[in-house]
């Protein structure tokens, strides 16, 4: 399975740290967040990563290189000055992800999800990866009843940034900026869309304050939870 890592956000709550340097080449646990993912999908056995790229872009491209080295075949989509937000970037990037299932994962994120397990069961467009809220979103995005993501009132559970999509998700979408949520709910609303709750480890380093929690843990003894 091809992958993509959303990289092309300016990464505006991340400031000042991100005046310099996009938001997954901030470092935790000794290292820049998107390696973590690199390194992941490779031992998943996925073959070609693309990476989507706007805001310092080629410091990206120079510190990831072609992929080569990690066992990958990385290409890049480069957006220009302006981010196409999520589903304008994986429009964009639909020709280099090829025709089949391709998995997509948010760069400002850390997981240990084992992504060779990612799947997309037939007859669905999109399989979503949800996680227990996090104290900075306490009511959650999706419900999930046996199986397949809804919009049901009632507990809910939050998107990881981690999901698996069939290219007509998004055939026919202008390349222009573009928000994943609302093309999310109605592929949901036709019962097309299944997913899963991970219990394991799961980060949104949405602040300075966030990546340095998450740099704590990965440097101590313990996995991060």
């Amino acid at each position: 399975m091809n992958a993509m890592i959303l990289a092309a956000g300016r990464g505006e709550r991340m400031r000042p740290l991100t005046d310099d340097c996009p938001k997954p080449l901030l470092h935790a646990g000794g290292r820049p967040l998107i390696d973590w993912h690199l390194e992941a999908l490779a031992r998943a056995g996925c073959s070609r990563v693309v990476i989507n790229t706007a805001w310092q872009g080629e410091k990206l491209r120079a510190w990831v290189g072609d992929g080569h080295a990690r066992g990958l075949d990385v290409r890049y989509s480069d957006e220009g000055d302006r981010a196409l937000e999520t589903a304008g970037g994986i429009a964009r990037a639909l020709p280099l992800l090829g025709p089949r299932p391709f998995a997509v994962i948010n760069g400002d994120i850390y997981t240990d999800f084992p992504f060779e397990r990612l799947a997309l069961p037939a007859g669905h467009l999109a399989h979503l990866v949800l996680v227990d809220n996090p104290p900075q979103h306490p009511e959650g995005d999706f419900a999930l009843e046996g199986g397949r993501v809804t919009m049901a009132t009632g507990p809910r559970l939050t998107f990881a940034g981690i999901g698996v999509y069939r290219p007509a998700l998004f055939s026919g979408l202008p390349v222009q900026p573009l928000r994943l949520a609302p093309i999310l709910r109605r592929a949901i609303a036709a019962g097309l869309v299944s997913g899963e709750h991970y219990r394991g480890a799961w980060h949104d380093i949405g602040t300075p304050e966030r990546l340095r929690e998450l740099d704590a843990q990965l440097a101590g003894s313990h996995p991060p939870r």
